[in-house]
């Protein structure tokens, strides 16, 4: 109902209770002024300012009008400021996704140095699995994921780029009584025998199958548990092993240790995803996680 120009008009009048002095304020003609507030005046349905002989001031309906302009203008003020922030990376809401292990170590300490740097930006960290992560990126839900190829390649959606991080040794959980719990290194056929925990979804490669069919043998028996709070919980009951990244080695129980394997050397890769058109602050975070993989990466 209302432009804005003409709001911003009508407080400059008000302000300075005259026509002339709120042309000059604003850069326009006085015969300009007089129409724009004729024309405000007939939107709002009838007058807002009373003509005196020396200038004019607002009337009732001028007031209530006034009194809302000034609210309208404050509000787009501090807009524009807070959009301006954000697209300086200074400001605003930068929305986190990564997978369970990366939030162990690798996304906490990059959040902390991002988060000592822009202290300004609200960070809202969310966890879950690459694929998802990757699909909410596309949605337009998620700034910036930490997504991986593990259990079954690395997932892929439209309008969402990604940068290799860093690649992440998969080593082999065991229990502390294991026959192999000593060993420098195990041989991936030593463990041909044993029932393997993995939450890859059945019929889909992955990552292990891969690595025991380098190694000459499929393995016995799968286990599907999703969460690594389930599977050290099989592997502390002594009812299988399993593949677990050198990312979580700071979340394995006492009651179990992670061995390297021999060649074949497992690994899956960490990578960076951003929508097509990043935020400045997720560009700033993806930085800061690459500079703390350039410390951590085995590559």
């Amino acid at each position: 109902m209302f432009e804005i120009d003409a709001l911003r008009l009508l407080v400059a009048v008000a302000d300075t209770g005259s026509f002339t002095r709120a042309a000059a304020r604003l850069d326009y003609t006085q015969s300009a002024v007089s129409r724009r507030i004729a024309s405000l005046e007939q939107r709002s349905g009838g007058p807002l300012f009373e003509r005196l002989p020396r200038g004019v001031r607002l009337n009732p309906a001028g007031h209530a009008l006034h009194h809302h302009a000034v609210e309208v203008l404050e509000r787009l003020a501090r807009a524009a400021q807070e959009v301006a922030a954000i697209h300086a990376g200074q400001g605003g809401t930068l929305r986190v996704g990564a997978f369970a292990t990366a939030n162990i170590s690798l996304v906490p300490a990059a959040l902390r140095a991002f988060q000592r740097s822009r202290p300004d930006i609200d960070v809202i960290a969310v966890e879950g699995r690459s694929n998802t992560l990757t699909q909410r990126l596309a949605d337009g839900a998620l700034d910036l994921a930490v997504i991986s190829d593990y259990p079954s390649g690395l997932p892929t959606a439209e309008g969402v780029t990604t940068t290799e991080l860093l690649r992440d040794e998969l080593r082999v959980l065991l229990p502390r009584e294991h026959p192999l719990a000593a060993a420098a290194t195990v041989d991936l056929r030593d463990l041909r025998d044993e029932a393997w925990i993995q939450d890859s979804p059945a019929g889909r490669p992955a990552i292990l199958d891969d690595a025991c069919g380098r190694a000459g043998f499929t393995p016995r028996k799968l286990i599907r548990i999703a969460e690594w709070t389930g599977k050290f919980g099989y592997v502390a009951a002594g009812l299988g092993v399993a593949l677990v990244p050198a990312l979580a080695a700071r979340a394995v129980p006492a009651e179990l240790v992670l061995r390297p394997l021999d060649n074949p050397l497992p690994h899956r890769t960490l990578h960076t995803a951003l929508p097509t058109a990043p935020l400045p602050a997720a560009l700033i975070l993806r930085d800061r996680l690459h500079a703390i993989a350039d410390g951590t990466t085995t590559r």
